[in-house]
């Protein structure tokens, strides 16, 4: 990496100590494989970090927290960009300061991760799955084995990895060969050579193994033996991490062995009858064209373009273009009931939905909008998010991930049992990619904190819910997006006055232009006390204060924005002081950070409220 830099953060706040190596700027327009060598002890953490040029955030690529007594190999697939970037390497330890985090070498080479020719003496981390019986070894010009591998290499220098059967004592003795897994989707050609000598009978085959331990196979030859090294190349189709394992299993000790070399992989694939990558964006919609993908059940939804003005609102997109629309008031049923259905998308694999809705005239919205996975079969697999109470005549986000197994597809369910409690929801926007959402731009604590920690120097921690807080008049009746949903919120009962708990935002990189942090806060409560922003530097003894508020603000979620500029890496503080009394619970909900400025995004009361009549907005 040629010459790195250090970084040290404030330890005097926290048990925990953070340790930094930055990366020159990278410029790899083809795909690059890193691959580190290191080791964990006690109660650490290693992370590895891509830092695109001119991007506040970071984006987290791989982690490990499992101590080891033995160097451990990492490999870590970076995509093709024509974006220079850096690598930010960051170690973690917990309490004991004999917890330690170590780096013995760190390898950035062309090409992908699951690529190797045994050359290097950590074999490209490909590992062996250890049997006392047969085992995967490394063969080659400075090898001692004595089989039959000699006569094909012994005037071609290199290596390979080779398994023979004369010390296979039991039936069905097998042995493993796997290799690291894939950081990224990977489809393309899989090539590599191989040498099969069966004297009585071996079995060899070559397998894809994805995260969840499901097993698909590849590959497995025609002929038990082949004449010298043969080429074999086969296709992977696989939009989620894999890793490849070649495994080969004897029935006795005259099995012969089996050997391997030269693993490649493209982006191409290697015949032209197999079907093309994967997209997932056969799933977006904005109706601008007609439903796209999208197909209706019954009916009820409707395509419409309106044209905005101050009683109503026209599509999300632009204001001017389409949405889908439930008309519910206009039609002479008394009931309806309709479902959306969109394509088929690939099982095992990770997907972020995004979709925008907007509500007119609920009196009761149980099942105004639902969102299903259902298989190929139209069975329902999950409930992944429903409504339940919102603002109205306003589009709102939802951000959703999900995996299945199998084959599946979004279905978005709208039901309205009887003509006084229906109104009309709106749908437009729908987008789906590959991947988690970057949990340090935005949270709304549905899956967890995101990343976000508490400050182990203050006297209390904020709590995450989905429920009534326990204490009369104060907190929240539900989240802020759904009022079923998760928040983190200060107990009051549990702390006495004034003392504090803070919550940190992940670590953000700093920025030459300005910065926008949007939240959602509830101070409601005779006894409330305050909440304050903070921004905390590393190389800053103390927090600088962003925004403040103090009392009692309303009964309903508030929004907070907040400009702010800051060059240097830090993190975001969000204080809670406990008032005088009880009725001190502060809440907090759907965190996020944007390029800034805020662009007059005004507070103002948004979202799940216990009472539409008592809307107050505070400046």
């Amino acid at each position: 990496l040629g010459e790195v830099s250090l970084t040290w953060t404030r330890t005097s706040r926290t048990s925990r100590t953070l340790r930094r190596v930055l990366s020159p700027v990278l410029e790899h327009q083809e795909w690059s494989c890193v691959r580190l060598v290191y080791q964990l002890t006690g109660n650490s953490s290693l992370l590895l970090h891509l830092r695109p040029k001119h991007h506040t955030f970071d984006r987290t690529l791989w982690k490990a927290h499992t101590a080891s007594d033995s160097w451990l190999i990492a490999s870590v697939d970076l995509p093709n960009t024509t974006q220079p970037y850096q690598i930010l390497l960051e170690g973690r330890t917990e309490g004991d300061p004999q917890n330690s985090v170590a780096i013995f070498e760190i390898h950035i080479v062309p090409g992908f991760c699951i690529e190797c020719n045994f050359e290097e003496h950590h074999l490209c981390g490909y590992s062996n799955s250890w049997n006392p019986n047969v085992n995967w070894y490394v063969g080659g010009s400075l090898a001692s084995e004595t089989n039959l591998l000699e006569s094909f290499y012994s005037s071609v220098p290199g290596h390979y990895m080779y398994v023979d059967s004369v010390y296979a004592k039991q039936f069905q003795e097998v042995a493993y060969l796997t290799s690291p897994m894939t950081t990224a989707p990977m489809s393309g050609c899989l090539s590599f050579f191989y040498l099969q000598n069966q004297e009585r009978d071996n079995l060899f085959s070559v397998f894809t193994k994805d995260a969840l331990g499901h097993y698909e196979e590849l590959w497995r030859p025609e002929a038990f033996v082949s004449m010298g090294w043969t080429h074999v190349s086969v296709d992977i189709k696989a939009p989620h991490p894999l890793e490849v394992v070649y495994e080969v299993a004897f029935n006795s000790a005259r099995g012969g062995y089996v050997a391997i070399d030269d693993i490649s992989f493209s982006p191409e694939f290697c015949h032209n009858d197999t079907e093309p990558d994967f997209d997932p964006s056969i799933a977006n919609c904005d109706f601008e064209e007609g439903l796209c993908l999208y197909s209706l059940e019954f009916g009820v939804w409707s395509r419409n373009s309106v044209k905005a003005n101050i009683y109503r609102t026209g599509d999300h997109t632009t204001g001017t273009g389409y949405f889908l629309q439930t008309h519910i008031p206009f039609l002479s049923r008394s009931s309806y009931m309709d479902r959306l259905h969109g394509p088929l998308l690939p099982g095992n694999t990770k997907y972020c939905l995004s979709f925008f809705y907007l509500l007119h005239g609920f009196r009761r919205l149980d099942h105004a909008l639902t969102v299903y996975i259902y298989d190929e079969n139209n069975v329902a697999l999950e409930k992944l998010w429903s409504l339940t109470d919102t603002t109205r005549s306003v589009w709102h986000k939802v951000d959703l991930t999900y995996m299945k197994p199998m084959r599946s597809k979004v279905v978005f369910v709208s039901l309205c049992k009887t003509f006084w409690d229906c109104g009309s929801v709106a749908l437009d926007d729908i987008s789906v990619n590959v991947g988690d959402f970057s949990m340090a731009t935005r949270c709304d604590f549905e899956q967890d904190l995101c990343g976000y920690t508490q400050d182990k120097e203050d006297r209390a921690d904020w709590l995450r819910v989905r429920a009534v807080t326990p204490t009369y008049y104060t907190g929240p009746r539900g989240d802020h997006s759904t009022g079923v949903g998760y928040f983190v919120y200060i107990e009051a009962s549990l702390m006495r006055p004034g003392h504090t708990a803070r919550l940190l935002s992940p670590e953000l990189r700093g920025s030459s232009s300005p910065l926008c942090l949007l939240f959602h806060f509830h101070m409601y409560g005779s006894g409330t006390g305050i909440l304050r922003v903070l921004l905390r530097r590393r190389d800053q003894p103390k927090d600088s204060a962003l925004w403040r508020r103090s009392g009692e603000q309303g009964v309903g979620w508030m929004r907070g924005a907040v400009d702010y500029h800051c060059d240097y890496a830090h993190q975001i503080v969000f204080e809670a002081i406990r008032g005088p009394s009880l009725r001190s619970d502060i809440a907090l909900d759907d965190i996020e950070f944007k390029q800034g400025p805020c662009e007059d995004l005004a507070e103002s009361y948004s979202g799940f409220s216990e009472d539409f009549n008592e809307i107050e907005s505070y400046h």
